[in-house]
């Protein structure tokens, strides 16, 4: 077992969470983004805003706290050049330039174990909130 999955865990409920999201998404017509947190006393993985699943991504923009980071998981819905529909489903690691160093390491440290978890097929590093803006333009280019 790698040191990261002793170190930070995820609740049952949040694993089935994962799961059913990343289920559910798959099908679904519009954007889609759930927020992730680590607690800093427990180091469990959790859901920022329970129950909250975003509609858009200027939603989660408004939903970013300043100075800490966290994990967005997105499923987003497009039409290839190809006349394809995708749905890439994507891990967003929001690391803002004015967090501490602790929460840092700490969100970097489980980055990896976020990644396999959720079993997203992408990562896209993010600074600020109005990153999101370019995300679809990322996605599309692949």
């Amino acid at each position: 077992m790698s040191s990261e999955a002793r170190l930070y865990t995820f609740s049952p409920e949040t694993k089935e969470h994962l799961r059913k999201f990343r289920l559910t998404t798959s099908r679904a017509s519009g954007p889609q983004a759930v927020i992730y947190m680590i607690d800093k006393k427990t180091h469990e993985i959790r859901q920022d805003d329970d129950k909250v699943v975003y509609k858009s991504l200027d939603e989660v923009a408004d939903d970013l706290p300043d100075n800490s980071p966290r994990y967005i998981l997105l499923s987003y819905p497009l039409t290839l050049p190809s006349g394809r529909l995708s749905v890439p489903y994507v891990l967003i690691y929001y690391l803002p330039t004015t967090c501490n160093a602790e929460s840092r390491m700490m969100y970097a440290g489980a980055k990896e174990l976020m990644r396999n978890t959720s079993e997203v097929g992408k990562v896209v590093d993010i600074e600020s909130g109005d990153d999101l803006v370019d995300i679809p333009d990322k996605l599309a280019a692949e």
